[in-house]
């Protein structure tokens, strides 16, 4: 049994506190990127050199209620360009935080601020998105939570970022592997340590009583898979921060940037959060619930953002995905120029394609009308998972995360199974360039990412 440390919730937004509004309406904050130092390991271990968000692993929690407008003024102390991109928020273009695309890069020492309505209540979370394979490994990301009429309690909703590191012996980042052709032909950049919160199995206090979790993945590359001892139930409410018919499940898996809300029955005393993707339970973290339970505040009734579109004349776009190792892809367009896949690795550090042509910003998969259904019809022809994300939307998809069954949920982020093929329903009701790419960051690094043109 590992030595544990609290870890309040919370504690981390008492790092960035809001500033006097503008309005009712507006929410500020202030968030810088620069090096810092993080415990990442047990009691007593190294502290790990880290990029950090405002010096905290995660980043500090972003709290704001639906309708409000969110202003962050980003300040960029890093030695290399960045950007901060708002997952899962339907956002402004130019507020989407994509460089080259959506605004220039942040420059070391530069500012920018981001201004943007929140539409939606829900889980969302912040990323660098400037070689997010190397950035995001090394520590930038927060979470952003949306709530519908109040901010929450922390001790009945509780956020829970989980995140995977490649950690040396002495707790030092495996600055070596970056860039690494074996990881971004094969599953991505996996790492050896477990953390919540920015912390080895911590003990996180709770009410006892009905909880909600928040679940995050912000790891690169692995699928989580998230339990209760004893196989208590969770409830899930909520994916990807879209609410959706409630259902039971003993195990969560959450691929690379995706979400869930669960509810849970808290007992008084402990109950162990697992991780078992492995097939090895680890220690992700303890609740811990002091005290009797109370009665917990009525959860307001919220329904789907929106409808599935009728489909009778949605714009199909064929999304057909190959490479990788053990893959069929033998050639592949590459900056207007044909070349096999030996020289597009070798020479260019590409490995994935989208319909034969390797993937950027120059890529464009469709240009729909405002208001336009589309249905991006994608075909994982490969050997590896893929967790699709579109940017700016979500999307109905007949699920197959949950079992056997599919099951119609609303969400922005979707985890394909090799060979699988899916519908992604939308109506590109959001105008701009919207990327559309692979969150295993080392795969969108090499290929697997395209632009969708709303106008």
């Amino acid at each position: 049994m590992r030595r544990r440390d609290f870890l309040k919730t919370g504690a981390a937004a008492l790092v960035v506190t809001p500033m006097p509004a503008l309005g009712d309406t507006v929410r500020r904050y202030r968030i810088e990127a620069g090096p810092a130092s993080a415990r990442l390991g047990e009691q007593g271990a190294a502290a790990t050199d880290l990029w950090l968000y405002n010096g905290t692993s995660p980043g500090p929690e972003i709290t704001a209620l639906r309708g409000e407008t969110l202003e962050v003024e980003f300040t960029n102390r890093l030695d290399v360009p960045t950007t901060m991109h708002w997952h899962g928020i339907r956002n402004l273009n130019e507020m989407d935080g994509v460089p080259n695309l959506t605004q220039a890069a942040i420059e070391p020492g530069e500012s920018f601020t981001y201004r943007f309505p929140l539409k939606d209540a829900g889980t969302f979370w912040y990323h660098a998105h400037s070689k997010g394979w190397e950035q995001l490994a090394r520590g930038l990301y927060g979470p952003l939570v949306v709530a519908e009429t109040e901010l929450p309690d922390p001790t009945r909703d509780v956020t829970l970022v989980a995140d995977d590191w490649r950690l040396t012996d002495d707790y030092q980042l495996h600055e070596d592997s970056f860039g690494s052709l074996m990881d971004w032909s094969h599953q991505g950049r996996l790492g050896n340590w477990l953390t919540v919160n920015g912390k080895t199995d911590p003990v996180v206090s709770v009410a006892p009583g009905t909880v909600r979790l928040r679940l995050i993945n912000a790891a690169n590359a692995r699928v989580l898979a998230l339990r209760l001892e004893h196989k208590a139930p969770m409830r899930v409410v909520a994916l990807d921060g879209a609410p959706c018919d409630p259902f039971d499940l003993q195990t969560i898996r959450l691929a690379p940037a995706q979400r869930a809300d669960v509810m849970v029955e808290m007992p008084a005393g402990q109950l162990r959060l697992e991780e078992v993707s492995t097939g090895e339970p680890i220690g992700a973290a303890m609740l811990q619930a002091d005290g009797a339970a109370s009665p917990a505040a009525a959860q307001p009734e919220v329904t789907a953002w929106y409808d599935r579109p009728d489909l009778s004349g949605a714009r199909v776009i064929d999304v057909h995905m190959q490479g990788g190792a053990m893959g069929n892809l033998a050639l592949a367009e590459f900056e207007g120029e044909v070349l096999a896949l030996r020289d597009l690795a070798q020479e260019h550090a590409k490995l994935w394609a989208f319909n034969g042509i390797v993937g950027g910003y120059h890529h464009q998969l469709a240009d729909l009308a405002l208001g336009e259904v589309a249905m991006l019809r994608v075909w994982n022809d490969t050997r590896w998972q893929h967790s699709m994300h579109l940017h700016g939307h979500h999307f109905w998809v007949d699920s197959k995360e949950f079992g056997e069954m599919a099951r119609r949920v609303l969400r922005d982020t979707y985890l394909m199974a090799p060979g699988e093929r899916a519908d992604l329903v939308f109506v590109a009701d959001n105008p701009g360039m919207w990327l559309f790419h692979c969150h295993m960051m080392e795969h969108h690094a090499a290929g697997m990412g395209a632009v969708i043109s709303v106008t």
